[in-house]
């Protein structure tokens, strides 16, 4: 059975505190898994999330700021150590290549498992496999910062009912799929069409075209909010979002459940981000992350 669901390795954005740790989101999809962002302690939170280094086949690193970068060096360790014996890819902005470079030879390893280094310098896909393709748009921060989007392809429904009426059965079904057509039948007289599914990670940002071109239409939508509306002028300042700016994003571009994440240390209460995006007007499915939570992908409507 296929699964897909992200698991949260930590929400704390530039200083951790006792109960999160630096950011790391790990995206399982089917057979694959996307780690997102791995701050420092990663490799601790994986252990503890139950997540191993051979379940990861992508490393996804929106922007060279410490608390989303600084695990690399002990996740790509790991990988080595235990002998992943599948390649693994990077994204990574291009113009931090010689951070990526220091990260991966931090120190010295035995290096054991490839790792293919694909680093992105502008809008648009990285990468196309049978079940996703991955693409990426650039964000607004002090730093060169890209968010990341699987869009799934869009498929075929059948619908027994029509199939039944055009007397459709057996092998026959799987024919139409493949050809479609079966005599005067086409595939649309006996399916429907079946969207794909969405998923979009959004960190350190303004707000920008990026961002909306990220979130537009997304089943889960896993995006920051440093800060608490009345602290606006500081996310702006600072090249970050508040809570009921990401929620309006999510509002506007028809999120089915949002994620909220990557959290300031001045705040100490988590409900004050869920009241803030109710009051900006989203109704979909709301999450104030915490550390080594699951979400799963929505289920297709």
């Amino acid at each position: 059975m296929s699964v897909r669901e992200l698991v949260v390795l930590g929400t704390a954005s530039q200083v951790p505190t006792r109960h999160r740790n630096h950011n790391g989101y790990l995206l399982r999809w089917d057979g694959e898994g996307i780690l997102f962002d791995p701050g420092e302690g990663t490799q601790r939170q994986m252990l503890r999330a139950g997540v191993a280094a051979h379940d990861l086949n992508r490393i996804c690193v929106t922007h060279f700021h410490g608390d989303h970068s600084l695990g690399l060096a002990g996740v790509i360790q790991r990988i080595n150590l235990d002998k992943v014996p599948h390649e693994i890819t990077a994204h990574y902005p291009k113009s931090g290549q010689r951070f990526f470079d220091r990260l991966r030879y931090a120190t010295a390893y035995r290096e054991t498992v490839g790792i293919q280094q694909a680093p992105v310098d502008e809008d648009g896909d990285l990468a196309t496999t049978a079940t996703y393709t991955l693409q990426a748009r650039k964000l607004s921060h002090p730093v060169e910062s890209y968010g990341y989007r699987l869009v799934e392809p869009d498929g075929r429904r059948m619908l027994p009912d029509r199939l039944a009426a055009h007397g459709i059965k057996g092998p026959d079904v799987g024919r139409i799929q493949r050809e479609g057509a079966l005599g005067d039948v086409r595939l649309d007289d006996v399916s429907e069409l079946r969207r794909g599914q969405r998923f979009a990670f959004v960190m350190d940002t303004r707000l920008c075209d990026g961002v909306h071109a990220l979130a537009e239409g997304c089943d889960l939508l896993v995006i920051e909010s440093t800060f608490l509306d009345e602290d606006t002028d500081l996310a702006v300042e600072h090249g970050h979002l508040t809570a009921g700016q990401a929620a309006r994003v999510a509002r506007d571009a028809g999120v089915r459940h949002l994620v909220l994440t990557h959290f300031s240390q001045r705040y100490s209460e988590p409900d004050e981000f869920e009241r803030q995006a109710r009051a900006a007007g989203f109704e979909g499915e709301l999450t104030v992350a915490h550390d080594l939570l699951r979400v799963p992908v929505p289920k297709r409507r």
